[in-house]
């Protein structure tokens, strides 16, 4: 029997954990490593991501909701208490802020000690897949380059065992990406990113461990074969970047090194349990090819498309990990897909494809400057990916298929399925952030603020700088107004418009006869970027003869209202994936009232029945979940409201 020496060493095992506050996020990261978790996951809330303080009134509603908020220093001495961090190996998922968090992660390691030399672990700092997927960007794409690129040539020199970006190619399938789009984007953002490390006149052995830091974090999709055989064509393609652009022949530095967090975009609220087994499928494809396996893994939860996980539901997803490292022959074996006819011919499929769409995407002019046309074909892709399963070509057991149900026995009525924010610990959180400001000293502050500013106006490295703010200080809202003041404000494209040039309008089955047609507006308030519902919405509405406006992420309840006054619009439809529609909702309520539209409102978003039920009795005409996935019928439902509205 062929068997290896040794069983390999299972990969680092992660549970995505951040919310409420730094104490809260410490006290759970502690419960899972005592559960047997080899690696930190850190989820920061969305003004964390986006470089507002806690306090500031872009943040209401936001605080602590999908992750863990982070002003100052001393919450990362909270985040990180009890826990050496040259003992850890910490992945942060942060982009936009990424230089400021791991700043502060790096005076965090000075304060208790720990060398930077011996810190292990991983920013994102990907802001491609930003603009084109989940919204969390801060500055342009020029400048968000420039600043990623400083993060990366600081941590390659004084921080040499750490990732300093993390080509994140997950939320480009989640937003619709097809095997062959997500290789070959992530592949154009890794060359862009190391060209321009290039550029700055660095040393060839600075380029060399730049390029051996690449690291990359996939997705991994229920077509778990199609997986194995993507991930292949990934590694085939990186060797062959890395010696033939960079000339790096050394096998340590051109491994394609990827973590995975396995697919959350077909987690179903429809017959929730049903997850469990499309998580295990999932993880397979990323473990069962020795050559091709995966570094590090997190699995998300099974109630993901009900809410943020509890710790028992991020338990599951552990022991799911442990269960097949440690009681399966897993790592037992040499690669069992080696000599496989199918599965060679399949990597070469798809490694051809993405090749030549990476060739096209460096021609271009590279990942950063082709966000526009990007965005538009992963809005695309998705559009045809809900047209198969609404037409039952793609089926989705429990939802489109197999639909007759037992009452789920993890799911029961409007019990509370998933994590609830401590509202006491974030109002506890701003009055400690108020008392820091008092207490530290301002004008060093300032004088940091104003290096930092001076930094990014001359091209220097803003790491620097940035480090200094942290020890004066400084706090999160603040790092980010200097660099937004300096570089000023962008809004990303939507790629809606363009869809139409891609796909053509193609006629729903519910279409609308009327001259003029009706006018929707569809908004995200708040500073939700997940803007992947709110595309298609757009996209079908307009299929079915909707004139639709929407004018893309991060609005202001005033914003949307007099953008709806405006444009005089019949019906307005807001989407919040972030938990904050409890406040959010009221408040765009009010705005529309204060601007004299009296137009029905309706709400989409992953929304407990409660909260539906809230929000209907506040005025809200309809609310849409995850378990409304017929476009026709939600295009059917606007219809009547819109008529309603006019007659």
């Amino acid at each position: 029997m062929i068997r290896l020496p040794e069983p390999d060493r299972p990969w680092v095992m992660r549970t995505y954990a951040g919310h409420s506050s730094a104490r809260a996020t410490n006290a759970l990261m502690h419960r899972n490593l005592a559960r047997g978790q080899t690696g930190l996951s850190i989820a920061f809330d969305l003004p964390t991501q986006l470089g507002y303080d806690p306090d500031d009134a872009l943040a209401e509603g936001e605080v602590g909701r999908v992750g863990v908020p982070i002003a100052h220093r001393g919450d990362v001495a909270e985040l990180f208490d009890g826990l050496r961090l040259d003992a850890m190996n910490t992945s942060m998922t942060i982009n936009a802020t990424a230089p400021w968090l791991f700043a502060l992660y790096l005076d965090r390691a000075s304060e208790e000690g720990s060398a930077w030399g011996a810190l292990a672990g991983t920013t994102q700092n990907d802001l491609v897949k930003e603009f084109l997927s989940r919204g969390t960007y801060l500055l342009d794409p020029a400048n968000s380059k420039r600043v990623s690129v400083d993060l990366i040539t600081f941590a390659v020199e004084h921080v040499p065992r750490w990732n300093p970006i993390n080509v994140c190619s997950y939320h480009l399938q989640e937003a619709g990406a097809t095997p062959v789009q997500e290789v070959a984007i992530a592949l154009a953002t890794a060359i862009d990113v190391l060209d321009a490390v290039r550029a700055r006149g660095v040393g060839d052995d600075v380029l060399a461990r730049a390029v051996g830091r690449m690291s990359f974090f996939l997705n991994a999709g229920i077509r778990f074969i199609e997986e194995v055989a993507k991930v292949r064509a990934f590694s085939r393609l990186w060797e062959g970047i890395v010696r033939e652009r960079y000339g790096i022949t050394d096998p340590r530095l051109a491994r394609f090194r990827y973590g995975v967090q396995v697919n959350s975009l077909g987690l179903t609220e429809l017959q929730p349990e049903n997850n469990v087994y499309r998580i295990i499928l999932e993880a397979l494809g990323v473990t069962l090819s020795r050559d091709a396996r995966a570094r590090a893994l997190q699995l998300p939860a099974w109630n993901e498309a009900i809410g943020l996980p509890r710790p028992v539901d991020q338990q599951w997803s552990l022991r799911a990990q442990q269960i097949l490292a440690y009681e399966t022959d897993l790592l037992a074996y040499p690669d069992i897909f080696e000599g496989s006819y199918v599965m060679e011919q399949l990597t070469t499929e798809l490694a051809d494809a993405a090749g030549a769409e990476l060739e096209r995407i460096v021609a271009d002019g590279g990942a950063f400057a082709c966000v526009d046309t990007l965005k538009a074909e992963l809005v695309a892709s998705q559009a045809e990916r809900l047209r198969a399963i609404e037409a039952g070509d793609q089926v989705v057991v429990g939802v489109n298929r197999f639909v007759e149900s037992e009452p789920s026995p993890l799911r029961r009525g409007d019990d509370v399925v998933h994590q609830e924010v401590d509202l006491a610990a974030i109002e506890a959180l701003i009055a400690r952030l108020r008392e820091h400001r008092r207490q530290r000293e301002g004008r060093r502050v300032v004088e940091a603020r104003r290096a930092l500013e001076e930094a990014a106006r001359s091209g220097t490295n803003v790491m620097g700088p940035t480090l200094e703010l942290v020890r004066a200080g400084g706090t999160t809202g603040e790092w980010a107004a200097t660099l937004r003041d300096t570089f000023g404000s962008y809004r990303a494209p939507t790629g809606v418009g363009a869809v139409a040039e891609r796909l053509g309008r193609r006629g729903r089955s519910v279409s609308i006869v009327a001259s003029p047609p009706p006018r929707l507006l569809v908004a995200k308030p708040g500073l939700d970027g997940h803007s992947n519902g709110a595309e298609q919405i757009a996209v079908a509405a307009r299929d079915a003869g909707f004139e639709v406006v929407y004018q893309g992420i991060r609005q202001q309840p005033a914003d949307i209202a007099a953008v709806a006054r405006d444009e005089d619009v019949d019906l307005v439809g807001l989407s919040i994936l972030s938990g904050s529609h409890r406040t959010l909702v009221p408040q765009v309520l009010e705005a529309l009232r204060a601007a004299g539209v009296t137009v029905p409102v309706v709400v989409g978003g992953i929304i407990p029945p409660p909260d539906a039920a809230w929000l209907e009795e506040h005025g809200v005409a309809r609310v849409f979940t995850p378990r409304d996935w017929r476009l026709d019928e939600i295009v059917r439902e606007l219809v009547v409201l819109a008529r309603g509205a006019r007659s």
